[in-house]
């Protein structure tokens, strides 16, 4: 999960110019950046990035949670207001970060 986490945060933060980056640089460039989170039981939070430590925890801060509810209900999604929220590495399904069509289009250029 860590490796996962660590791969999406570095595709997601490389861009043409910032290829050679080292790890550290590329995770400040997802900063306060919006990121949208899945976990295991199928909820997903989406929050600005804050910070993420050495086990792969990822803290997300302006959070809102989403997750689905009976299909009886009109809306098939409910949501609430969380404000600062961990994430563990061991609950995390996926992970992905918005960025710009420059960046987007750079993740798919072929490394040379």
């Amino acid at each position: 999960m860590e490796q996962e986490a660590e791969r999406s945060a570095t595709s997601v933060a490389s861009t043409s110019e910032g290829s050679g980056l080292d790890p550290i640089a590329r995770t400040r460039k997802l900063l306060f950046r919006q990121m949208l989170v899945g976990i295991k039981d199928g909820r997903f939070f989406l929050g600005n990035f804050h910070c993420i430590d050495k086990q792969g925890n990822i803290i997300l801060q302006d959070t809102v949670e989403y997750r689905s509810i009976r299909r009886s209900s009109p809306s098939p999604t409910e949501q609430r207001c969380l404000g600062m929220i961990l994430i563990p590495s061991s609950c995390r399904t996926s992970c992905h970060v918005d960025c710009s069509i420059e960046e987007q289009l750079s993740l798919v250029k072929l490394k040379e």
